[in-house]
């Protein structure tokens, strides 16, 4: 039934361990630059409390054109980048730096969509309690949008999962380079299979986090 019986049992564990090790680092260093520039979209955009026209347009036009380029050209594109500025651009060092260019602008627009459901009627509230910029964006725009920055962050952590499994065909280590090199290359069915079940399981786990998490911010 399956062509290559052996699972390799001792190959699972280093390779979730190289994913989530390259999820955990990519996600720290895009939320770091995405929320920020989530941010900038927001206050920036016309009609709101910063409004700089020309900034926004620019900002979201670089953020668009790099999020219309497909994770896989943007790993080759960013080779000479990644190469110059880290040394390499194999192995799960050399798969971070593309992985925090692809998911650095996803988060911004996440974060933009929901920094945008907060009431304006809120935001023009404290404006007239005067409250500075400042405390309109960190008390009332983030505290308010904590469950919808949640559940964007928890989609953009599973984003990633399925950039690191594309990153694996490079050699970027994980699990999608378990799957490619001996569920793909050398047509052992089983180890592919199971790699399926393994990135099912951890997309349901943190999918489910996530939402138990902004369910308990909602009720604060």
């Amino acid at each position: 039934m399956f062509n290559g019986m052996d699972p390799h049992w001792d190959l699972y564990l280093p390779a979730l361990q190289e994913t989530l090790y390259m999820v955990g680092w990519s996600i720290f260093l895009g939320t770091i630059i995405g929320i920020p520039l989530g941010v900038l979209l927001v206050i920036t955009r016309p009609g709101h409390i910063f409004e700089q026209p020309v900034f926004y347009q620019i900002t979201s036009t670089i953020i668009n054109i790099i999020r219309s380029v497909p994770f896989i050209i943007l790993l080759f594109a960013l080779i000479p980048f990644t190469k110059l500025l880290i040394g390499t651009f194999i192995g799960v060092e050399g798969a971070i730096v593309p992985l925090v260019v692809y998911v650095a602008p996803y988060i911004a627009r996440l974060m933009e969509s929901a920094l945008l459901e907060v009431d304006p009627g809120l935001i023009e509230a404290f404006q007239a309690m005067g409250a500075t910029r400042r405390q309109i964006i960190f008390n009332v725009m983030l505290k308010e949008s904590r469950p919808a920055l949640v559940l964007s962050l928890t989609i953009a952590v599973i984003g990633l999962i399925d950039a690191t499994a594309m990153a694996g065909i490079i050699g970027a280590g994980g699990l999608g380079n378990l799957a490619y090199r001996y569920g793909f290359q050398r047509w052992e069915t089983l180890v592919m299979i199971i790699t399926v079940i393994v990135l099912i399981v951890l997309v349901q786990l943190l999918q489910t986090a996530g939402n138990r998490i902004a369910r308990s911010l909602r009720k604060d």
